[in-house]
């Protein structure tokens, strides 16, 4: 519908529904889970994990080759660990302590606080010899983006996320001489889920949730808005599922 009028309404962001116990949707757009994944922590998956995945699988990176992963939240965590899985050295980067524990405990290499550690670009810039081969800007936040090539070596890939409410700045000078390059995609189609849901299963990725009850979904929602959140958050209908 989106692409034949431009009006596709998106439960929770232009109509209701979004926390239904139930809802109809088109066959194509669904997916049978393995066995092996528990229906109350893939949840997340269908958006942050599809997500993460086509974002850290399309930078094409080589095992052993670095990954930045910018934004630490819930999808970089996942980010983090599809990247380990396709064998990548990771760096997470944030402005969170307590988010940058759950990266390292998700399988990040090395961490960086960008700001309390102002040196940070020059301390891996020396661990990555020259900058990392790719930085996947999970952060909405306009000063991830505008400290992301920095941190990139010589034709290092950018690949957008995150979706600041401004538009980014990009320095189309140091784009034509080639230090850097900017790649984006649409990462959470229908038609990407099979690899994505594949790949999870096989190498055991799991989301890190908190669980709130139907009752509790003013105070989930009071919580992310403060900033009180380190982990995806499910409301779970059936108690028996956790």
């Amino acid at each position: 519908m989106s692409c034949v009028t431009g009006n596709a309404k998106l439960h929770g962001f232009t109509t209701d529904g979004f926390f239904a116990e139930y809802a109809s949707i088109d066959y194509r757009n669904c997916i049978v889970l393995p066995d092996s994944m528990a229906m109350a922590t893939s949840s997340p998956i269908f958006c942050a994990g599809v997500t993460a995945f086509n974002g850290v699988d399309s930078c094409d990176l080589k095992p052993g080759e670095w990954m930045a992963v910018v934004g630490c939240g819930g999808l970089g965590q996942l980010g983090i660990q599809y990247a380990k899985a396709m064998g990548l050295k990771v760096i997470g980067i944030d402005v969170n302590d307590a988010v940058l524990e759950v990266a390292k405990d998700s399988g990040a290499d090395v961490t960086f606080n960008s700001m309390t550690n102002k040196p940070y670009v020059e301390e891996l810039k020396g661990l990555t010899k020259g900058g990392v081969h790719a930085a996947v800007v999970f952060s909405a936040a306009w000063a991830a983006y505008d400290g992301t090539p920095q941190i990139l070596r010589v034709n290092g890939l950018m690949m957008v996320i995150g979706l600041p409410s401004k538009p980014i700045l990009v320095n189309t000078h140091q784009l034509m001489l080639g230090q850097y390059r900017i790649k984006a995609e649409t990462t959470g189609p229908p038609f990407k889920l099979p690899k994505a849901i594949a790949f999870t299963a096989k190498h055991n990725i799991k989301t890190r949730v908190e669980y709130y009850e139907i009752e509790d979904i003013n105070l989930m929602l009071e919580n992310m808005r403060a900033g009180k959140v380190s982990k995806r958050m499910t409301v779970v209908f059936d108690k028996a599922s956790k």
